[in-house]
Order: C-alpha cells, then sequence, then structure tokens
C-alpha cells in the first residue's frame, strides 16, 4: 500500500506566529520517516488542476491543524540524477524493477522527475534506489511551505533598514543595474510601491506567463527586497533600486515542491537574475535546488533562502551552494520562531518588518521569509557597488562583515553573524580585482574510487575536488580520450566496462572553474578481467519445510570475488525486493497468503552479470 507521510509545518508569512514547542522540525521528522517508514499515513487530495496538466500526482495541503498546514511530499514521485557517462538504457534498467519512468527531464541539472506506479512506496523505492551505484542521487520531491535615507512617509516603520545600515550603503549604491528573481507565489505588480521596478518574470507551477500573486506571500517579500523609495508612499526596500523578476513557484495552497524551486532557479540565472530570492523552508537539505543553486552561481549570481521557522533545530548539512537566512529581532536575538543548524549562514532582521501588501496596502511581517530578501536585497547592493564580484566573494564578505552574535565567531542560531549591507557594500567596492577574470588558481581534484582495483561491468567513479571559487564541471578521461563531462555538482560517474577487452585501463580526472583553470587528477590504474566467478550467498535465514511466522524478517547476504551488484528476492514466482550491494531484508507479511507450501528465491548478480540462485519451500 503507497503511503503519504505528512508532517505539520509553520509558514512563514503570518502577521503571527505559532511556536510548535516540543514538535521535531520537518527535515527531522522526514529523516526519521524515511529510515523508518513508521508514521501514520493521510490520505492525499486530487492533484492540482496545474499539476494534472503535467501528468504529475501532487499531494495537496490535507487542510489546517490548527494554524499549521499539512505538507509533505509528491505522491509516487522521485527527484534522480544518473551518473554522467550512463546510457539512456542502463538508466532505464536502474528503473525497470521499480516500473519508474522519467517523466520529466530537468536537463540543465542532468536530473529527472520520476513518476511510479499507482501502487509503489516512493519512500522504499527511494531507500533501494539509493544503493544503485549507477546513480548519483536520489530524493523525494519534498513538498515545502513558505518559511516576509528616503523620504517615504512610513520610512519610520522600518526598523530592519537602519539596524542594518542600509541608509549608509545607500550612499554607494541601491541596487540600480541587477535584478533581483523572487522565487514565491507571484507578485502583485500593480502595487503602487513594486509596479516601477518589476520586469517580466515567469509562472513556473502552471508554465505559463501569468505571475500574479496567488496567496499574497511573494508581494510581502518583494517589498522586503526591493520596494521603490523616494515615491511617496509605503516605505522602501533594501535594495529600492534593483529591479525584481517574479518567478511564480507555488501553489494556492501557498507549498510548491523541490522539483519546481530547481526549475524556477534554472529559469532565473538563463534570463538575467543576479540574485535569486526563496523564502521557502528546508530548501537546504535538497541535492536538486542544490545543484540548480550551483547552475545560479555557474552564472555569477547568488541564491538566499530562508532557514525556516520550525523554532528547533533542523538537521541539515552545510552547504555553500546557497545562503540560508535565520531570523533575528531588533534588539539583535534570535526570532523564536527561526530554525537553527549547522546549515545557518547568517542572520538578519526577520520580526515586525514592514512590506506592500497585496492589493494596495501594508503590513507588518514575522518569519525567516523577510530575513531572507534582506540578505538577498544585500547582496544585490554589493553586486550594484561592483558588478565583478564573484558569488564566492559575496558569501565570504557578508560572513566578515555581519555582526557576531551569540557565541564568539560562527554557532547554529546566528551563523557568521547579523549582516550589516554598509560594511558589506564597503567590501565590495574594495574588490578592485575581476573574480572570474583574474582567477588563476587551479582546482584539486581526486579520484576516490575506483583505487588500483580489478573492476568490471558499470563502474562508479567517485572524486573529490575542491576550488578557491568553485568548480563548475569535471571531465573523466579513459586511456587518454573522454569518457563523459559532468556539468552538475556533485560530480560523479558512471564507466561501463562490460563492452570492453579486458586488461589495464587508465582513469585521469580535469576539473575546471569559472577561469578556465583546470586542475588534473593523479593517474588511477585499474584492470578489466573477464570476471566469470559467480556471488556466493553467504546467508539465507530462510530453509526448507520451515514454518513462517505471520511477519516474517527475510535476510540475505553475499559475497563475490569483485562486487555483489543486486540481490533479488521473489516469493511465489513475483518480485517482491530488489537490494543493490551484498545485503538484503524484506519484512515479508504472511496474515493474508494461503496456507500450505510457498516458495522463495534469491537470486544474486555482480557487475558482470553473474548469477547465482537458491530456491527454498516453506508453510504457513
Amino acid at each position: 500500500m503507497s503511503r503519504q507521510y505528512q508532517f505539520p509545518v509553520q509558514f512563514s508569512d503570518n502577521n503571527r506566529y505559532d511556536c510548535l514547542g516540543g514538535t521535531p522540525s520537518f527535515a527531522r521528522s522526514l529523516l526519521l520517516a524515511a529510515i523508518l517508514a513508521g508514521c501514520a499515513g493521510l490520505t492525499h487530495a486530487a492533484p492540482s488542476a496545474s499539476a494534472q496538466g503535467r501528468g504529475l500526482a501532487v499531494v495537496q495541503d490535507a487542510g489546517p491543524m490548527g494554524k499549521q498546514p499539512l505538507v509533505g511530499w509528491a505522491k509516487g514521485r522521485l527527484l534522480i540524477a544518473p551518473r554522467a557517462g550512463l546510457t539512456a538504457g542502463e538508466f532505464e534498467n536502474a528503473l525497470k524493477p521499480h516500473n519508474g519512468k522519467s517523466r520529466i527531464h530537468l536537463k540543465k541539472l542532468n536530473a529527472h522527475i520520476i513518476e511510479l506506479p499507482e501502487d509503489a512506496d516512493e519512500v522504499e523505492v527511494m531507500r533501494e534506489l539509493k544503493n544503485d551505484p549507477r546513480l548519483k542521487y536520489v530524493e523525494l520531491d519534498m513538498a515545502v511551505t513558505h518559511a516576509a535615507s528616503v523620504t517615504d512617509p512610513s520610512y519610520s516603520s522600518s526598523w530592519a533598514l537602519p539596524k542594518i545600515q542600509a541608509p549608509t550603503a545607500w550612499d554607494s549604491a541601491n541596487g540600480s543595474g541587477v535584478i533581483i528573481a523572487i522565487l514565491d507565489s507571484g507578485i502583485d505588480a500593480t502595487h503602487p510601491d513594486l509596479a516601477p521596478n518589476i520586469v517580466p518574470g515567469w509562472n513556473v507551477y502552471d508554465n505559463n506567463s501569468n505571475t500574479s500573486d496567488v496567496t499574497g506571500h511573494g508581494t510581502k517579500v518583494a517589498g522586503t527586497a526591493a520596494m521603490a523609495a523616494n515615491n511617496s508612499m509605503g516605505s522602501a526596500g533594501v535594495a529600492w533600486g534593483a529591479k525584481i523578476m517574479p518567478v511564480r513557484i507555488g501553489s494556492p495552497e501557498g507549498t510548491t515542491y523541490w522539483s519546481i524551486v530547481a526549475q524556477g532557479i534554472n529559469w532565473a540565472a538563463d534570463h538575467g537574475a543576479k540574485v535569486v530570492n526563496c523564502s521557502f523552508d528546508n530548501l537546504s537539505g535538497s541535492v536538486t535546488v542544490q545543484s540548480a543553486a550551483q547552475y545560479m552561481r555557474s552564472k555569477g549570481g547568488v541564491v538566499v533562502v530562508a532557514a525556516g521557522n520550525s523554532s528547533g533545530l533542523v538537521d541539515i548539512a552545510a552547504d555553500d551552494s546557497m545562503l540560508s537566512v535565520a531570523a533575528t529581532d531588533s534588539n539583535d536575538l534570535r526570532a523564536s520562531f527561526s530554525s537553527y543548524g549547522n546549515y545557518v549562514d547568517l542572520a538578519a532582521p526577520g520580526v515586525s518588518i514592514y512590506a506592500p501588501s497585496m492589493g494596495g496596502g501594508y503590513s507588518s511581517n514575522w518569519g525567516t521569509s523577510f530575513a531572507s530578501p534582506v540578505v538577498a536585497a544585500t547582496a544585490a547592493l554589493m553586486i550594484s557597488a561592483n558588478n565583478n564580484i564573484s558569488p564566492t566573494d559575496i558569501d565570504q564578505i557578508l560572513k566578515a562583515t555581519a555582526l557576531d552574535l551569540g557565541a564568539a565567531g560562527y554557532d547554529i542560531y546566528y551563523g557568521a553573524g547579523r549582516i550589516d549591507a554598509a560594511k558589506a557594500v564597503a567590501a565590495a567596492q574594495s574588490i578592485i580585482k575581476t573574480a572570474i577574470n583574474l582567477d588563476t588558481q587551479a582546482p584539486d581534484i581526486l579520484i576516490t574510487s575506483p583505487v588500483g582495483s580489478k573492476v568490471s561491468g558499470s563502474v562508479p567513479v567517485d572524486v573529490k575536488y575542491s576550488d578557491n571559487i568553485g568548480v563548475t564541471r569535471v571531465e573523466l578521461y579513459v586511456n587518454g580520450q573522454k569518457f563523459a563531462t559532468d556539468d552538475n555538482a556533485p560530480f560523479a560517474f558512471a564507466w561501463d566496462t562490460s563492452a570492453l577487452m579486458g586488461g589495464a585501463y587508465t582513469l585521469v580526472a580535469y576539473a575546471y572553474d569559472a577561469a578556465g583553470n583546470s586542475g588534473v587528477s593523479p593517474t588511477v590504474s585499474v584492470t578489466i578481467g573477464s570476471d566469470t566467478v559467480a556471488p556466493v550467498i553467504s546467508s539465507f535465514n530462510l530453509v526448507d519445510n520451515m514454518t513462517v511466522s505471520t511477519k516474517q524478517a527475510v535476510k540475505v547476504t553475499a559475497t563475490d570475488s569483485q562486487s555483489v551488484a543486486k540481490i533479488i528476492l521473489s516469493i511465489d514466482g513475483k518480485q517482491v525486493a530488489v537490494a543493490y550491494g551484498n545485503a538484503l531484508s524484506y519484512s515479508w507479511n504472511t496474515r493474508n497468503i494461503v496456507k500450505g507450501a510457498h516458495s522463495a528465491t534469491v537470486q544474486v548478480y555482480d557487475a558482470a552479470n553473474n548469477m547465482t540462485s537458491k530456491a527454498v519451500t516453506v508453510y504457513k
């Protein structure tokens, strides 16, 4: 039975907030669900019209729970990236045991939105495919929610502007010449405090040009970043001279999916945006979104996201592809709703933020949704002051000039500290080099797998890489000939040796940065052998004539002279489980099977497709 897991997550655009107290964070809940698959299932709603148009199943809001919406992930859907060099046929073979089909190819990321059969359990399929060495990454398509001196008459309501020293920064830059893409629910382009700064955008959610705001959240976020100044109304945005590009990614219920966020970032990067703001929770934990953010960085731009409003610790690893922003109040204290963890890079005002509202008015707003555009707009000020500044420069300057809060140095609550726009702009102006053009430092790269061993079949090739600015692509050479190029981090390859003659081969990887500098790895020598030795089944806990329990655990382990590729378990002639690697575990629910004899068959394959099988007869 396919199950949909949904968890309470706060909106970040509320004019007030509700603390979750001891409720686990969304990311931690997801981690536990993915490990244990033990959460209660909830019935999913019918797909939205726009999603139906794409032919994709969508888990929608299941209605209010107090003031907190319920979200989860897309039913029957996975995000999968094959390793560079993997053929289309081999990718299909990886999906075939699960009857998965690629419905949308995110070409710039070389990632696929995979649709599974209606009765599939996407968590179980994800677990199994994560062990397939032919795939770079596999993840659920998570639903996420919103994480919101001038002469304007309400400037005095905008306490955050003087707090971050924005008026001083305006002496040097106001954001002119920079486009900030607001990935959100759309924008009310008719609002008089936004209309002067709007440029055309796109509706990624519905795949059309209608970027009107469907919830009001995007309008507030856009205004926080760049509402117009000196126009005798409202207040001013942090980068009031910048242009605003509306990119609608949100549903009318206020949710979106990782796959849509990634497409929105790509669209903005390809249409002139230098800064992307996305005020949705839990984006830092998606490899697909990270890959899209790296694409934006390869074009000289940065992505800024909200840290989230869970009130607690979120177990997401630090990542350099985007800036995650926590919220502070007017006393430079962490806002009680603000999530924290190792992924937090910076903090910014996110309490009682004055911003325009859909329909022409104004409102005061709370949430990391509004801390994020403060940082995004500060990045726009820096680019406006020095259009040669690199994404790495922006990251480093924002952190180095931030006001250190909390424990000395970096901490999980404030990151590097609360941003200071004036110091950041001054530091940006002081950089006279063009990082992209004058960068002469080559990347470092090392092949970490395979290392001097005998190989056969489809061989995963993994690399470790680093650069002072950033690696933009990696190429793999076999015996001096280019085998494949990977343009999307994390870089990884699949080398099919099945059609090659036996013997010695050399592997070399080249890493390139945006300036064209290249680093080369030490050569790795491997031997392709004619592997004719089948794997060995080490253990199989079912034996002939045994009586199975109501919920029978089935465990299999295997060994091979090279490596075990996969283990398949079939019961009564039907495949019920597949594992990639040397161990398989399966919980066999025998409650509803007929009494009498039943067959259980194990097939073990190595990379050269040698197979060993064992069949037993058990009884209920």
